[in-house]
């Protein structure tokens, strides 16, 4: 009689080996695996043993060892899984989940009463969004592809943006992942699209082509981690990264002339409020300056008016004491001060009669002879 489906799991596999289809190998994708009947398989092994014996004699105690030891290793297949050290075994007991099984050989019962799930809940995923093909599964880059019915959104400006971005997750629940969820990859990819989408649709242009890229990111990946929470899909976003941030190819030229041109007025901006902070602190200054020295020049001339009034006063006063004594001595101050920085010496004719009159010759020659020279 031949076995039913005993690999002990389906979907994530649960036999020996990788491919989860037991020691015998594995049929068709999506079929159950092929197992070989037992009264077969000890039929041929008592012809094989009758052809080498000698005489064609039976010894029933080989016979029973060989038996014993076919039905040992079938069993062991049977009742073992082997779990990978990336992988997690989720057992299901009569469809219910029983427990989890760590990396390793793991005892479990065969087909129909459980199956084992292995799903890799260590492996770091990537899908890529808005593009295909910037990197194969062996992590070396290829030729980009473009799909524009992903990445082509609409701004809260009202600008249409190019968006490519990549999208890593990991496996958090097993058996939140397993059940939850259909499909767990097309999942991820359409909720990093809706959640982008909506980042997107909440911001201008030009904040997401420049310094907002990784406030972006934070937000796609904060609001994906959320929906996918509320699924129960038992999945871990890891980082959402912008690869490319462009307006439409048709109209990127003219989109870069407008940035030019918005970064020469901002340049020009700038360079007319460096003038303005320049110039407008030296105006003020010397505007102050000025008044300072009005005031000084005014302080000055009201103390001496002041000082000239006081002596003024003065004078007068002792004028009225003795006048002619006074006009005297104003008069000899006077002269005084007029004649204090000239070269002349004047006498008076009834004072200096003694005075014997002197004829420089010496410097009088030595004025001939400078204006000879010249």
């Amino acid at each position: 009689m031949p076995w039913s489906n005993q690999s002990g799991g389906g979907g994530g596999g649960g036999g020996w080996g990788s491919g989860g289809g037991g020691p015998w190998g594995q049929g068709p994708s999506g079929s159950p695996p092929q197992q070989p009947d037992l009264e077969d398989i000890l039929k041929k092994s008592q012809d094989r043993l009758k052809q080498a014996l000698p005489g064609g004699g039976m010894n029933k105690l080989l016979v029973l060892l060989v038996s014993a030891v076919v039905l040992a290793v079938i069993g062991f297949y049977m009742f073992t899984v082997r779990v990978g050290p990336d992988e997690l075994g989720v057992v299901l007991r009569f469809g219910k989940h029983e427990r989890d099984l760590t990396p390793g050989l793991r005892f479990r019962w065969p087909y129909p009463i459980e199956q084992v799930y292995l799903p890799k809940v260590t492996r770091i995923n990537r899908i890529e969004i808005g593009m295909r093909g910037s990197a194969s599964s062996s992590g070396v880059s290829g030729p980009v592809r473009d799909v524009s019915e992903e990445s082509l959104m609409l701004t809260g400006d009202e600008n249409i943006v190019d968006v490519d971005f990549v999208v890593f997750w990991r496996v958090s629940n097993a058996k939140d992942y397993l059940f939850n969820i259909q499909n767990p990859r097309n999942t991820v990819k359409e909720v990093g699209e809706s959640a982008m989408r909506e980042v997107v649709g909440e911001s201008d242009i030009q904040p997401i082509l420049t310094e907002e890229r990784a406030k972006t990111e934070i937000a796609v990946y904060d609001l994906m981690q959320k929906t996918l929470d509320a699924y129960g899909a038992g999945i871990q976003i890891t980082q959402v990264q912008l690869q490319k941030v462009d307006p439409p190819s048709a109209v990127i030229d003219a989109f870069r002339d407008v940035q030019a041109a918005k970064a020469d007025q901002e340049r020009l901006q700038n360079e007319a409020q460096t003038y303005a902070n320049r110039v407008v602190p030296e105006a003020r200054g010397d505007a102050e300056r000025i008044l300072q020295g009005a005031q000084a020049y005014k302080q000055q001339i009201v103390e001496t008016s002041k000082g000239e009034a006081s002596r003024f006063s003065q004078v007068y006063k002792e004028y009225k004491v003795a006048p002619e004594v006074t006009r005297k001595r104003m008069f000899l101050e006077t002269m005084e001060r007029i004649f204090q920085d000239t070269d002349k010496i004047i006498i008076d004719s009834q004072t200096g009669q003694g005075v014997v009159p002197y004829l420089p010759l010496n410097e009088l020659a030595k004025g001939d002879r400078k204006r000879g020279g010249q």
